[in-house]
């Protein structure tokens, strides 16, 4: 078990006591001394079944860098808000944390509308790293973002199936919110200049669970692929349903962020001719690979929540905040923003840099095998 664990501070749903034994169960006086991480996670709503993996991963990473003397001299304080509450509960947490002083980093797990909110209240004020796959494009100053992007991740997903499988008519699948939006835009450009065509696409409100009018017009214009940007728990029904319309032996699929925990979700009966690109799997065998899943066995037990790309993602943040301010020296949003170009960090993926805000590393594209992934291509 961990022999060090940094004080895990819940917000308004009384988180902790689902997080394991020995947690604090309410918020203590801050000690300046320690450099206080506001994480922000999905624990509750679509993307809320990474939630408790998206901690322990974060958890673990503090001990980690605290055991070494944390992060410029100060050790890491984790401090847990649901990014799953409604909109304006979250601004109001946003803009109470800000005006009370009670946190140095901001650290976020959680969905692009979220960011796209919270973004406007740390602007400036508070560093912001954000951890899980994204639509592209960050800007903002003080907001650095690591998850994988369309150009690395789904282009050449794309263009492997063009390739490979014949792939020309698709449709698409996503989310009513801006990550679908704007990585289906880049989606199409990819599609095209493989030289498919788009026979429909649909836009699910986040949380609808009734997919049938979709497998409807999915089965009238028979594509080669659907290429599926649903969120989280959207993502397990829809292909769940999928599998049990019997479409899944007749048409491939892309999805745009499954992950073993989304698999396992999904069920082994769901998945065949299920396809995803991602720059970590648990299948995929790595030194750094390894030494992450071996450490979170041994700190949660072998009966934790599984630990793939986007839970592991929170603990690549940590590391990736490690480096970069240990460069910057500082935790000022300007320093640590100009600080990013070029800095090379140690995560589960093994060393990864940022360049041009964008984070460079291998993307892996495999190919679902009952509940696991069989990797076909790096990319």
């Amino acid at each position: 078990m961990l022999a060090q664990r940094p004080f895990v501070a819940a917000g308004s749903l009384g988180f902790l006591q689902a997080a394991g034994p020995g947690l604090p169960g309410a918020f203590r006086r801050r000690d300046r001394r320690t450099l206080r991480v506001a994480h922000f996670t999905s624990l509750t709503g679509s993307a809320g079944i990474w939630g408790p993996a998206s901690v322990n991963s974060a958890v673990l990473a503090a001990c980690e860098i605290n055991r070494r003397g944390g992060i410029l001299g100060r050790e890491i304080e984790l401090v847990v808000h649901d990014a799953g509450s409604p909109q304006e509960e979250l601004t109001r947490a946003a803009e109470d944390l800000v005006a009370a002083e009670d946190a140095d980093i901001v650290m976020g797990c959680h969905m692009s509308a979220a960011r796209v909110s919270l973004r406007q209240t740390f602007k400036g004020r508070l560093p912001y790293v954000y951890t899980p796959i994204y639509e592209g494009g960050e800007r903002t100053p003080g907001v650095l973002a690591i998850g994988e992007t369309p150009p690395r991740q789904a282009h050449p997903a794309i263009a492997w199936l063009a390739e490979r499988k014949h792939a020309r008519r698709w449709y698409l699948i996503g989310s009513d919110y801006v990550w679908p939006w704007l990585s289906h835009r880049a989606v199409k450009r990819y599609i095209a200049a493989a030289g498919g065509e788009i026979v429909g696409e649909d836009f699910v409100k986040v949380g609808e669970h009734d997919h049938d009018p979709y497998l409807e017009r999915i089965r009238k214009t028979q594509p080669d692929v659907v290429f599926i940007s649903l969120i989280g728990l959207d993502g397990i029904v829809f292909n769940r349903s999928f599998g049990e319309h019997g479409l899944s032996s007749k048409i491939l699929r892309l999805a745009n962020c499954v992950d073993e925990t989304v698999l396992l979700g999904i069920g082994a009966d769901n998945t065949a001719n299920l396809y995803a690109a991602s720059g970590y799997f648990t299948s995929v065998r790595t030194g750094p690979g390894e030494a992450f899943r071996s450490a979170y066995r041994n700190a949660f037990g072998a009966l934790a929540p599984l630990a793939g790309s986007t839970a592991q993602s929170n603990y690549e943040g940590l590391y990736f905040l490690e480096a970069v301010a240990r460069r910057a020296g500082t935790f000022e949003p300007c320093g640590l923003t100009a600080a990013a170009e070029g800095a090379v960090y140690d995560g589960g993926r093994g060393p990864l840099g940022m360049h041009h805000r964008r984070v460079e590393m291998p993307i892996y594209f495999a190919e679902a095998d009952g509940l696991d992934f069989r990797p076909r291509e790096t990319f």
